[in-house]
């Protein structure tokens, strides 16, 4: 995936009853930083009625962010944490995760990864009612309808009454000092997994924070399911939604997620190497070596080769120490930074007919110019495969993607896009091989971005 392709979601990290519950958070988040790489944030506190909570909040890396920190200023044995990318409201300090607001019933945090279709809504309504946002982040409004609930009933109850009028994509941690809140929207758009460590209960976004820790893995958050940890760790289960049938995010297995993690029950390294057996199996060429776009297309580059026969090789190499600086949205800084971030082996390429196998086409702007360093680089021919369907449509669940007038194969056919590109050949994966090589039905995820499905609707304004 280039930096003018799609970026990424958000990461979510929670501990509850460990005595370094903030170390751990940041680790967690350290582990999920290619899930959001603008901001970072940690919110700990104390157990107990008159509990505080502590919160550490800064724009940039998580290293960064906590460089100088001392962790002893976020004492308490319950912590969570988010890494955060702009997907709803701008890169500013005032957004950054997790929120807290002190409620009559006393402090509260939250911390949320995906996009509300209805956030307008609901902020134009509790603006009116006298409501003031600190943020323009939709994530603020889980604040206010908690605050605004009926405060004769039960937290429990207000915040499961706040769910029910919230609409779209949501993976939610609410942290109060009594209690841990933990909850998937009722298509479980987003991933949210379950987990303990020495007795502690952890959730993350992706269990390579889990790894990372130490933590063993449970299970998923299951789809419309809101737990309440409280306690020592006791749990209860709710599922305050209506039946619906699940939607999980089919692009956490082409992109996002890291390949060692597990989401949606399912290990993300395996799928990815599949989707490129399906792809060669799809699509075949005449060719002498097949090279990945790195790191994104590594998997289904192995997968590729291995099903064609066709020899495996690191012809680009990627510079891993390329800063932030070149991922701005300037395009003459984008056009520099993609040679920066890549550069092809001669020795490799020179007089061969390459295959060169990434997840996903978006502007074209950077596969244009990946097929013209290779060709300088003295490639007889240059055949681009992309291990997933077209993406026609852009995301409205939390994930910060192009217009729909700025992804190229909203408006080009595969042979058009082929001559933007410059490219010999492209091919792209079929939607029915991305469901074969995830292991699951058609129609079972959502696909939005590759169909222009959207299970969980779109905002009023689209």
């Amino acid at each position: 995936m280039s930096q003018s392709g799609f970026r990424d979601e958000c990461g979510l990290m929670a501990i509850w009853g460990h005595p370094e519950a903030a170390n751990l958070a940041y680790l967690g988040l350290y582990s999920q930083q290619h899930r959001g790489q603008e901001a970072a944030g940690v919110v700990a506190g104390d157990p107990g009625p008159n509990g505080a909570l502590r919160a550490y909040r800064g724009l940039g890396l998580v290293a960064d962010v906590f460089q100088r920190f001392d962790f002893a200023d976020l004492s308490g044995r319950n912590a969570i944490g988010h890494v955060r990318y702009t997907t709803a409201g701008g890169n500013h300090l005032f957004n950054v995760q997790p929120f807290t607001a002190e409620l009559a019933d006393g402090p509260i945090a939250v911390a949320h990864n995906g996009n509300l279709i209805n956030a307008d809504e609901l902020r134009q309504e509790l603006v009116q009612e006298g409501a003031i946002f600190a943020s323009s982040s939709d994530t603020e409004v889980f604040l206010h309808l908690i605050a605004r609930g009926d405060r004769s009933r039960p937290l429990t109850e207000r915040v499961n009454a706040a769910l029910l009028r919230a609409e779209g994509a949501f993976s939610l941690l609410i942290l109060t000092p009594k209690t841990l809140y933990a909850a998937r929207d009722r298509f479980g758009l987003r991933p949210l997994a379950l987990g303990k460590l020495n007795g502690a209960t952890v959730l993350a976004s992706e269990t390579c924070a889990f790894d990372l820790i130490g933590a063993d893995y449970e299970r998923d958050i299951s789809p419309g399911e809101v737990i309440e940890i409280s306690g020592e760790g006791s749990r209860a289960s709710y599922f305050p939604f209506p039946p619906t049938n699940p939607a999980p995010c089919i692009f956490e297995f082409v992109y996002f997620a890291r390949p060692d993690s597990m989401v949606f029950e399912k290990t993300v390294y395996p799928i990815r190497k599949r989707m490129g057996e399906e792809l060669a199996a799809e699509s075949p060429v005449p060719a002498d070596i097949v090279i990945p776009v790195p790191d994104s297309g590594v998997a289904a580059a192995l997968g590729y080769a291995h099903r064609s026969g066709i020899q495996f090789e690191l012809g680009l190499i990627r510079n891993h120490y390329v800063g932030r600086t070149f991922i701005e949205p300037k395009q003459s800084i984008r056009d520099f930074g993609v040679k920066l971030k890549l550069n092809p082996s001669r020795e490799l390429i020179e007089g061969k007919r390459v295959i060169v196998v990434d997840d996903s086409i978006v502007r074209g702007t950077t596969s244009k110019k990946l097929v013209q360093m290779i060709r300088r680089a003295g490639a007889r021919e240059v055949h681009v495969r992309i291990s997933a369907p077209p993406t026609i449509s852009p995301c409205f669940y939390g994930i910060d993607t192009p217009t729909k007038e700025e992804l190229i194969s909203s408006s080009l056919s595969t042979d058009q896009v082929r001559t933007f590109i410059g490219a010999d050949s492209l091919a792209y994966l079929s939607v029915e091989g991305m469901y074969r090589a995830v292991g699951s039905r058609p129609g079972s995820f959502c696909d939005a971005c590759f169909t222009g499905n959207y299970r969980a609707g779109v905002p009023a304004n689209r």
